[in-house]
């Protein structure tokens, strides 16, 4: 089904991917407990030193991560695992609420938004016809990660030191990575396409758009409404997954296995929609993306049984199949490839700013006294709202054509 060169790609993009979850925050929210009784710091205090970093992560990543549109893919590959490598390093090194900030910026920076953006980003240039199978056996590397390992570190915790994990994780990042880029990718330029039919001419004719242009284009902000509902609300979950386990009681163990759940769910999602997508496009599953999310925040409002935790997650999952895909997909449908790299940067930046806001407000809703139930409806209530926009512009969501 694939080229030998474009197997390569997807590899790629997979091994990325699964490398970019040392900056995500399921894996990031496993050293929660950890960080803060080091530091002797409040849910709070950690929410909001982990949203000002993420913040100041996006805003850097609109302006680096549009240099992958003028860098060949190599080069640009290889300058983030060194970052990578040496943000996990620093990560190992914390000591104070100044170096736990610089340590989550560079993690949230190199980690989560160019480790994700390098590979979404290839994948996205490189595929045509199939880029939603593409996308989605690339985005299963991160899926892969989200199922090993929250039990694999909940067990390394319990017999090692938690810095000894990040040491070894720089060094492992050190040594694989500019191997595996080295093999798979050194090839690639910017004029590398996937081979398509003489039929296949769609691409040539959708108008490309400049990054200026997404910005005044209304369209761009209903689809970001739904796009960023899964980050904050994920993010929220996984960082304080310490305070939802309280609140509920179900078991430091228990939402690690729910993990699983999730993992096999969104595994399933994206195998599915990559298929889904390459045959009814993604601007017609867009408006599904959000409805498993919808009612994972209803599971954690009304129930309180230990079985409910994977039902939650595994929600979510659903939902993390379906944005994982799409989140790519779509603005290369509407907006075409030439500029993807810089409109990716945005809405990757602003992915992670909506993190960084779903880890303040969940923090700051903690800290004023907010139950997980009522964070929960407020989560509900925005989710409604950008889908009831979305609904209406659903069928204005296609492509102009030159």
């Amino acid at each position: 089904m694939f080229s030998s060169l474009s197997l390569k790609v997807i590899i790629f993009g997979f091994i990325f991917t699964f490398f970019s979850s040392f900056g995500q925050s399921f894996f990031l929210g496993l050293f929660n407990s950890s960080i803060r009784e080091t530091l002797s710091i409040t849910h709070g205090q950690f929410g909001s030193i982990y949203a000002s970093a993420t913040l100041l992560s996006s805003l850097l990543l609109i302006w680096v991560g549009k240099k992958i549109d003028d860098i060949n893919i190599f080069k640009f590959a290889f300058y983030v695992t060194l970052l990578l490598s040496f943000s996990c390093f620093f990560f190992s090194k914390i000591s104070s609420i100044a170096f736990l900030f610089i340590a989550v910026f560079l993690m949230r920076f190199s980690g989560q938004g160019l480790m994700s953006h390098t590979a979404t980003t290839t994948i996205t240039r490189y595929f045509t016809k199939s880029r939603g199978k593409a996308l989605s056996a690339g985005w299963f590397g991160l899926s892969t990660a989200e199922f090993i390992l929250p039990v694999l570190i909940v067990y390394l915790l319990t017999i090692t030191a938690w810095q000894n994990i990040w040491i070894s994780i720089s060094i492992l990042i050190l040594i694989f990575l500019p191997l595996a880029s080295f093999f798979l990718i050194k090839k690639l330029d910017f004029d590398t396409r996937e081979q398509v039919g003489s039929n296949d001419s769609e691409i040539k004719e959708i108008k490309q758009w400049k990054r200026i242009e997404v910005l005044k284009d209304y369209r761009f902000y209903i689809v970001c409404l739904n796009m960023l509902a899964m980050p904050w609300i994920a993010t929220g979950v996984f960082v304080y997954q310490s305070f939802i386990t309280e609140a509920k009681e179900w078991g430091s163990f228990v939402i690690a296995q729910s993990f699983m759940v999730y993992s096999i769910l969104s595994v399933v999602t994206l195998l599915g929609s990559g298929f889904l997508i390459d045959k009814f496009t993604s601007r017609k599953l867009l408006i599904f993306m959000n409805i498993p999310l919808l009612f994972s925040t209803l599971v954690l409002f009304y129930f309180d049984n230990q079985i409910t935790s994977f039902i939650f997650l595994g929600l979510i999952g659903v939902s993390n199949g379906l944005a994982n895909v799409l989140g790519s997909s779509t603005w290369a449908e509407i907006y075409g490839v030439k500029f993807i790299g810089s409109i990716k940067a945005l809405t990757t930046a602003l992915m992670v700013f909506s993190t960084a806001f779903g880890t303040a407000l969940f923090g700051f809703l903690i800290d004023r006294g907010f139950s997980i139930e009522q964070i929960a409806l407020v989560s509900f209530i925005y989710i409604f709202i950008s889908l009831f926009l979305l609904f209406f512009v659903r069928n204005k969501l296609n492509p102009q054509y030159t």
